[in-house]
């Protein structure tokens, strides 16, 4: 089954949760909304969600350097309380989210900040390889969203797959501390320098 964006859209608006983790609580259980908001409290994001729509203005920048000085990372990772912003936990989580954009070189924090430019610039590149690949007709839709999805968890640092469970995407690590800690945490920018690189 399809699952459209205005389906997806509905279950973000009564949800909060993120568009990809509507999309595959749609999916997961055929497009019935009532049945995803029920697989998303399940499994604790329509709960985590909520908090999102709190402020969170306090915080830590974690800077993380690797290969000897030849790459380095600021992040800035926001939660509501100094209290929070303290605890090793939280720590913990800006110092892993420094090292995944390191090692992974994200260019986006989350999906709602890439251009509807660069999606549709995705969307044809994707659809002229699979033409050019001899790939039939009917397939073309499924390719190209199948490629822009993996442009996506490139790119998108919350998206990527974790680096040290791949099995597990990064947002999912946010997610946990975020349950664990009862606030909202926000991962809000990081830039990330490599030796010899034009800025």
């Amino acid at each position: 089954m399809v699952i459209t964006a205005a389906q997806v859209n509905e279950l973000r608006q009564l949800t909060g949760c993120g568009m990809m983790d509507c999309k595959r609580a749609l999916e997961e259980t055929g497009g019935n909304i009532q049945e995803a908001i029920r697989v998303l409290r399940e499994k604790g994001i329509a709960s985590a969600a909520r908090r999102e729509a709190r402020t969170a203005t306090e915080g830590v920048i974690d800077c993380y350097v690797h290969g000897g000085g030849r790459i380095a990372v600021l992040l800035e990772l926001n939660c509501e309380t100094d209290f929070v912003a303290r605890t090793d936990d939280f720590r913990n989580l800006a110092h892993e989210l420094a090292m995944q954009v390191a090692a992974s070189n994200p260019q986006w924090v989350r999906v709602e900040e890439i251009s509807s430019e660069v999606l549709d610039q995705e969307r044809a590149i994707a659809r002229q390889q699979a033409i050019n690949e001899g790939k039939p007709e009917r397939t073309l839709p499924h390719i190209v969203e199948g490629r822009v999805k993996k442009f996506i968890e490139d790119n998108v640092l919350l998206e990527q797959p974790y680096i040290r469970d791949p099995k597990r995407k990064v947002k999912d690590l946010v997610d946990d501390v975020r349950a664990q800690l009862g606030e909202n945490i926000v991962a809000r920018r990081f830039v990330r320098w490599r030796l010899g690189e034009e800025a």
